[in-house]
């Protein structure tokens, strides 16, 4: 059975979600966000002390309470120090790719609620005055920000309200094409978040219940490995909806949904990874089941934490993930179909 999903709105979701700073740990703007998807939909979010957003489902059997995580936060970076001529050091929030970022706009969150955008670049940022501006390593300890503004020192850094601790987010430049590609960055895991409430728009539109009770949890800690370790209460599955690999292990690209059967650290469950598969064939979705290397999960990271679930991952597959990501709007309608299936057990 193929659900037919309002692609625009789909699209339009997630424009407006990826173009919502919210680098791992910084809830402030985005949570406002879901509030207002969740109430579209007869929704409330409720949120634990790490302002995770929930959004809970009652289902057609409440005996048993199933939990989807599209994790809210995406890679990013924090002020570590202020140089004497006003120049912008940072540590990365999460496995950030600099060398993906290097001449991207920038924008520094201040503590107080003002933003203020800037260039991200490296140190040796010009071919024409560094030898080194080819083959300097792009980490922590070689880029920098400048500002968007006239600064010539700390002290007119700091008088812009700008302090160490401050976070950055990254344009993320969001295009999707006529023929249906999507590239943007942190589509890791906005798409995800768009999946869900095209989800609920589904399940509004049709007057449908999932088959179990269904948490849908949105942490803001997934990229530095901890955003799963707090479950609520009574959850016996733990379903990541994360993005899939591309390369030359992987049977996964663009059009497919793919399901991550192990990432760097476990295997999923072998029962309910099982029962993805076979939801993924019922609903007729192009599919991939993959083993992923330097990755891994919100499940998975339930799993480690002590919980007593089962976990099992699976999303749209993505180019150049945590750079200016690419994938492709009939995978992201097989993710959606997918997550259908499995919330209404199909």
């Amino acid at each position: 059975m193929r659900f037919t999903i309002d692609e625009q709105f789909l699209t339009d979701c997630f424009a407006e979600i990826v173009g919502t700073p919210s680098p791992v740990g910084y809830y402030v703007q985005l949570n406002p966000v879901l509030e207002r998807y969740a109430a579209r939909f007869g929704h409330t979010v409720t949120y634990d002390n790490k302002s995770t957003a929930y959004i809970t489902l009652e289902g057609e059997d409440n005996s048993k309470t199933v939990l989807v995580g599209a994790h809210a936060d995406t890679v990013g970076m924090m002020v570590r120090r202020i140089d004497p001529d006003g120049a912008i050091r940072v540590r990365m929030l999460g496995g950030i790719n600099y060398n993906s970022i290097e001449g991207e706009t920038v924008t520094v969150h201040t503590r107080d609620g003002r933003a203020y955008t800037g260039l991200m670049t490296c140190q040796a940022h010009s071919v024409h005055v560094f030898d080194e501006c080819r083959t300097l390593e792009r980490s922590d300890n070689t880029m920098m920000i400048l500002l968007d503004a006239d600064v010539h020192s700390k002290a007119d850094v700091n008088a812009l309200g700008i302090r160490n601790g401050d976070f950055v987010s990254v344009e993320p430049r969001c295009q999707l094409t006529e023929n249906g590609y999507l590239k943007s960055r942190f589509i890791d895991d906005k798409a995800a978040i768009a999946c869900v409430f095209t989800m609920l728009k589904y399940l509004s539109e049709h007057q449908l219940r999932p088959k179990y009770r269904t948490i849908l949890a949105f942490p803001y800690s997934e990229e530095i490995n901890f955003g799963g370790t707090y479950v609520p209460e009574g959850v016996s599955e733990y379903v990541a909806m994360d993005i899939g690999l591309i390369g030359p292990d992987y049977d996964g690209n663009e059009y497919k949904v793919s399901i991550c059967a192990k990432d760097a650290s476990a295997p999923y469950d072998y029962e309910l990874t099982n029962r993805l598969i076979g939801y993924a064939e019922k609903a007729g979705c192009d599919y991939a089941v993959d083993v992923f290397y330097r990755y891994g999960t919100d499940g998975n990271a339930a799993v480690r934490a002590g919980n007593n679930l089962r976990a099992a991952a699976f999303g749209m597959a993505v180019y150049c993930s945590h750079g200016m990501e690419r994938t492709h709007i009939t995978g992201l309608r097989n993710t959606v179909n997918l997550l259908l299936a499995y919330v209404l057990d199909i």
